[in-house]
């Protein structure tokens, strides 16, 4: 794709204006769906408020968390092999989950009193950043790009989803095991749908993780995304709404220090967590199929990485060396690479998951 096929001062904004932009389309969004929720209400901010107080708690507290991470010596160790626009990166904090994570927890916990659904989406939201923060802290400690084994990284995530999945089973009631579908259409997957729900959190978290790339990139993205979760799930339970909220606020107040350029990276202990929390809250509250939707850009990216790696592997020659069907995978590197600016490509993909979330809003939401 060539960057020419799209106008340039509308697609690559500073990262200030990309910032407020998704800002004020979340909160106009947020205002509407509650809107729609209520319509007989003059105020009703069942999704607005917590997504609001999050944001401005996560901006406030950054001030502080990153020159505290920069203080600590947490710089990011940049791949060499990747764009080299991004060597200019190394040194910046990493580990933000470490700040943004915990105040939509917390924040959901209180808010929704400790709702049972609440707390099994929390468990496993911070699981899953534990084991980010372990790969994060590996990466520093040994000064390198690489942390945890991938083995023990999947064996940690195949453990905590399936002790996940042992809590929806226990919990579970009649018809759980059935996926809605748009128009009122319906999936049954019966004992399939137990190795999905073992399968949904893994290869979530793992697609958040290949996004996180660019500045702004995945913590906008899963704003939107998280919002639109938020609506889907509001009317079987108001605490999983809550807790979406909460964290599309918690990533927006993120990208007030991660947007280009950035000051902080999220790191693996962001990027699992958020993973972990879109799958827990889509299997908790019946909307697997809204996921997908509303994940097109994580699963889009993984893809790239899937076929990157199958079409070198095809084509290796007597040498052992194949061709690349992408300049550079994930998807994003291949556009910067392509002549796309950071801002251009993080641009495009918060209006691609806009559009991702207002389809699957339309057609999914009872």
């Amino acid at each position: 794709m060539d960057s020419r096929l799209f106008p340039s001062k509308t697609l690559n904004l500073s990262g200030s204006t990309l910032f407020w932009s998704l800002s004020s389309a979340l909160a106009l969004a947020a205002l509407l769906l509650d809107q729609a929720r209520h319509p007989n209400s003059p105020v009703s901010l069942g999704i607005t408020l917590p997504l609001l107080t999050c944001a401005i708690a996560v901006t406030l507290l950054g001030h502080w968390a990153v020159p505290a991470l920069q203080a600590l010596k947490t710089g990011q160790f940049i791949r060499e092999d990747g764009p080299q626009s991004h060597l200019t990166k190394a040194g910046t904090p990493t580990m933000g989950g470490l700040f943004f994570v915990p105040v939509a927890v917390l924040a959901a916990l209180l808010w929704s009193r400790l709702a049972g659904e609440v707390v099994a989406a929390c468990a496993l939201t911070v699981a899953y950043a534990g084991i980010g923060w372990l790969d994060d802290w590996q990466v520093l400690r040994r000064r390198s790009n690489k942390g945890i084994t991938p083995k023990a990284k999947l064996a940690l995530q195949i453990l905590f989803s399936g002790l996940f999945c042992l809590y929806l089973w226990f919990t579970a009631s009649d018809g759980f095991t059935t996926v809605a579908l748009p128009l009122g259409l319906a999936l049954p997957l019966g004992g399939f749908f137990w190795l999905l729900a073992c399968f949904v959190p893994v290869a979530q978290s793992n697609a958040t993780n290949l996004t996180d790339g660019l500045d702004g990139l995945a913590g906008g993205t899963a704003a939107i995304a998280f919002l639109g979760l938020a609506a889907l799930v509001a009317p079987v339970s108001p605490g999983l709404m809550i807790f979406a909220a909460c964290l599309s606020g918690s990533c927006l107040g993120f990208v007030a220090h991660n947007r280009h350029p950035a000051r902080v990276f999220m790191g693996d202990t962001g990027s699992l967590a958020l993973g972990g929390a879109m799958a827990a809250i889509a299997l908790l509250g019946g909307q697997l199929f809204g996921l997908l939707v509303l994940s097109g850009i994580f699963l889009v990216e993984t893809l790239s990485v899937m076929a990157q790696v199958s079409y070198y592997k095809a084509t290796k020659d007597e040498n052992g060396v194949g061709k690349r069907l992408f300049k550079m995978s994930p998807l994003h590197h291949h556009l910067e690479l392509s002549g796309w600016s950071e801002r251009q490509v993080v641009g495009v993909f918060y209006l691609i998951g806009a559009g991702l979330a207002i389809a699957t809003v339309l057609f999914l939401y009872p």
